[in-house]
């Protein structure tokens, strides 16, 4: 079964507060997300991973006349929270998706606490047979 597992940061002031921390502890949370997609491939577990970048530079696009893209940079719905980055699991079972998703959740963040950030998990859906 496939997963998608959307990590979901704080807001705070209009991007994700890592742009504060001090380079040690930005460097500590990115290797150990890189150890945890490691883990994830091999396992066979590790479909897709990304970051994101924030929602200042995001964008929503429509189609307009001809099919053409009509690019805008909001509105945006108000939140608390954005989408940071996601991956993309193949396991056997739900729990196991909640399992790797605890331990993202739980990636350091300043001065080493883990950040417990939301990582919501939904099931990757297929087309009625």
């Amino acid at each position: 079964m496939k997963f998608m597992l959307m990590m979901h940061a704080p807001r705070g002031n209009g991007g994700w507060g890592v742009a504060q921390w001090n380079p040690e502890e930005v460097k500590a949370m990115v290797a150990y997300m890189r150890d945890l997609n490691h883990e994830l491939a091999s396992r066979g577990e590790l479909v897709s991973a990304e970051g994101l970048t924030p929602p200042a530079e995001a964008r929503i696009v429509r189609a307009g006349k001809n099919r053409a893209a009509v690019v805008t940079d909001g509105p945006f719905a108000e939140t608390k929270e954005f989408l940071a980055g996601f991956w993309i699991v193949d396991c056997a079972t739900p729990e196991r998706a909640y399992e790797i998703a605890a331990v993202a959740s739980s990636a350091p963040g300043p001065g080493g606490t883990p950040m417990n950030i939301p990582i919501e998990v939904r099931s990757v859906g297929s087309p009625p047979a």
